[in-house]
């Protein structure tokens, strides 16, 4: 019988910074580590994502800047932040792998775009101009996260999760999901009508979400999607 190790689970990091570094807020770390799993920290300048992605039991896609809006036929906007081609192009290339790969995969904030692009399909550039400001994604000047309100469906993988309908959740962004891509369900929407989560439909286990569940480790509630995913690494233990 072999013995139990704690799962490898990858987390991609920001872009560099002017020095050149790659970084990732540790609340990540944090709430991995927390949950039972090992964190990588995966920064976008591997030759190699498809072996990468072989070596690991879990990946989480985590926050950050913009995409290109070229990558999804999207229009300029002057709001738009922070892109950098490295990082999208690496992400691109890791995220359409993961969707035919067997490991769980969990999307946070720009996660979430990043596989909703990756699928094919496209994001609003600047939530207030289609969902006005009845809800507040993100406090600006300086730009700082806030907490607003999320509903969620209830025959959802994710409401076995968290456990409930119905939550407040850390939000910090200014970009969603326009449009559902193919295999893709919304599960969870704000009150204003902005899409909060997705479950693929078809991949073993694949979840994204908006918010940032690892602002809030130590809520019992949302604690349990690091947990759920570190779960579910062992239906694929070991490799």
């Amino acid at each position: 019988m072999g013995s139990w190790r704690s799962p490898l689970i990858g987390i991609t990091t920001h872009s560099r910074n002017e020095s050149g570094e790659f970084s990732l807020p540790r609340t990540y770390i944090d709430a991995v580590r927390l949950a039972g799993g090992s964190p990588l920290l995966i920064p976008p300048n591997q030759p190699d994502p498809g072996g990468l992605l072989e070596r690991l039991d879990g990946l989480i896609f985590s926050g950050g800047g913009d995409l290109a809006p070229d990558l999804y036929g999207g229009i300029a906007h002057h709001t738009i932040y922070l892109v950098d081609e490295e990082r999208d192009q690496f992400e691109m290339d890791l995220a359409q792998r993961a969707l035919s790969a067997d490991i769980p995969v969990l999307g946070i904030c720009r996660g979430m775009q990043v596989l909703t692009v990756a699928s094919g399909g496209d994001l609003i550039a600047h939530v207030p101009e289609a969902y006005g400001t009845q809800v507040i994604h993100r406090l600006e000047h300086p730009r700082r996260p806030c907490e607003h309100a999320v509903e969620l469906e209830a025959d959802t993988r994710l409401v076995k999760i968290l456990g409930t309908t119905f939550t407040t959740v850390v939000s910090w962004h200014h970009q969603a999901v326009k449009t559902i891509p193919q295999d893709w369900r919304a599960i969870a929407y704000a009150e204003d009508g902005l899409i909060e989560a997705m479950e693929h439909q078809q991949h073993p286990w694949m979840i994204a979400v908006q918010w940032h569940p690892e602002l809030s480790p130590v809520s019992s509630v949302h604690a349990r999607l690091f947990a759920a995913l570190v779960e579910a690494t062992q239906a694929v233990l070991p490799r």
